[in-house]
């Protein structure tokens, strides 16, 4: 018997086993192809899944195949460069292969200890009091005390569980790639065109396609031709294509992540154009904010609400996200409506305050959970400060709960077993002691013991 089964090796799925793995808990990962994707499309870690990396020590190797790009021109494409002193040790996009991190994110889960086998398709499910009965193609039957559907938008988990998925169905069909061009624009005149740079020569070429389908297939170099031709005009002689895609606009969220014993994360629990760049990362944000609950339930020490917070958390997270690349999608529109409304909000982008309020949505830095009256910084993610004994996220790739102490006075006391404690009068911050969640974000803030020991009650549950 397993601790948890996870359906789907994706992004969150991979990311979501390591979690798990760092408390050791027995967990086996589930995924239906037998062959990774082979579409090689490039995706941007944003700003807050580089931290996230970060914190597990992951960053290095992920770096190592990637490319680092400026962090501007993140919403609906408006050119604006990045705000100036972004509250991040990681001020860059990076965009990697997705097959790539696919691959890196399962290599980690596997070096942790996660079992994963390929060619395994989830056909069926039954939870009960004690845990899940997972059924398999071909009918093996699996047992686990959890279930986690990261099966992606077609999600078997979602539609067996019954959960509704209410939302927009797809309505335009996009094509989207990066090649070279033969001949680079000087202006481009059509507003359903998009051409950028992507250094080297290259061009990341976005353009309406022909109709709505089930994309089962990529597209090819010719479908780029004729569509540009029949939009633009001209097909601005591209070639060398580095990787081809298509996506639609169909934009869903699940009305609830957890039904008992079975959870949703990713897009088994989202879905929504890829105008930001933020599918992914947001898969990879709901596993790091689930994977040490989940093990807290299993290791028998979560507080009686911490399971449920995950919904509560994350739920709201994703529902913005969703608005925002409808917004994007609505400013992309060649009505005249629209045009005048990008116009005016690229005016205001030139504000500092604007653009830095769309960065850090966009990026991921400027969630903030709700934990309760207190100041800005509690529910925020901490980033990578300086600390006595290097960086801060350093201490974080156990996946444990972090007390940074700055009195000299605190204690993580009974909690030592789950919360590490860190007495650094020297620390680059401006309150007294805080806690962190092993996910980066503050739990607390203060200098009192009793209050203190409240709040780790409330996350960590009774001290040993």
């Amino acid at each position: 018997m397993f601790d948890v089964i996870i359906a789907g090796c994706g992004p969150a799925g991979a990311m979501l086993a390591a979690e798990l793995r760092l408390h050791d808990v027995r967990v086996l990962v589930l995924e239906k192809e037998t062959e990774p994707v082979s579409a090689a499309r490039i995706v941007g870690l944003h700003i807050r899944s580089i931290e996230l990396m970060a914190m597990r020590g992951l960053l290095e190797r992920i770096l190592e195949r990637g490319r680092q790009r400026p962090a501007g021109a993140y919403f609906a494409a408006i050119d604006k460069p990045a705000p100036e002193n972004l509250d991040t040790a990681y001020a860059y996009l990076l965009g990697i292969p997705q097959p790539v991190i696919v691959d890196l994110l399962e290599a980690h889960a596997i070096e942790r200890g996660a079992q994963v086998r390929h060619g395994a398709a989830v056909t069926g499910f039954e939870p009960d009091d004690d845990g899940v009965t997972v059924e398999l193609a071909g009918g093996e039957r699996l047992r686990s005390r959890y279930f986690v559907g990261c099966d992606g938008a077609h999600s078997t988990v979602r539609k067996l569980l019954g959960v509704g998925f209410p939302g927009e169905p797809a309505r335009t069909e996009t094509l989207m790639g990066e090649m070279g061009l033969a001949a680079p624009p000087a202006e481009i005149t059509d507003r359903r065109v998009h051409l950028r740079p992507a250094g080297a020569g290259v061009y990341r070429v976005v353009v309406p396609a022909a109709g709505v389908s089930d994309r089962a297939e990529p597209p090819t170099l010719d479908d780029f031709r004729q569509r540009l031709r029949a939009i633009a005009g001209t097909d601005f002689g591209v070639h060398s294509p580095r990787w081809l895609s298509r996506f639609g606009d169909a934009t869903r969220l699940a009305d609830r992540y957890r039904v008992g014993r079975v959870l949703l994360a990713g897009d088994a629990a989202h879905i929504h154009p890829p105008l930001g760049g933020q599918g992914l990362n947001l898969g990879v944000q709901d596993a790091v904010n689930l994977g040490w609950k989940l093990a807290a339930e299993v290791r028998g020490w979560a507080p009686g609400t911490l399971l449920d917070t995950y919904h509560t958390e994350r739920h709201p997270v994703a529902a913005d996200v969703l608005d925002n690349t409808r917004a994007q999608t609505a400013l992309g529109s060649p009505e005249p409506g629209a045009r005048a409304a990008r116009e005016l909000l690229a005016e205001l982008m030139d504000f500092d305050e604007v653009n830095r309020y769309l960065t850090e949505k966009i990026s991921g830095i400027g969630i903030r959970y709700d934990f309760g009256p207190g100041p800005d910084l509690l529910g925020r993610r901490l980033p990578d400060v300086e600390v006595e004994r290097g960086r801060l996220y350093d201490l974080l790739h156990r996946g444990r709960g972090l007390l940074l102490d700055r009195t000299g006075r605190l204690t993580a006391g009974g909690w030592s077993d789950r919360v590490d404690h860190l007495a650094d009068r020297t620390a680059v911050l401006d309150v007294p002691g805080l806690l962190l969640r092993p996910d980066g974000h503050v739990a607390w803030i203060g200098d009192d013991q009793q209050d203190l020991e409240d709040h780790l009650a409330r996350w960590f549950g009774k001290p040993s």
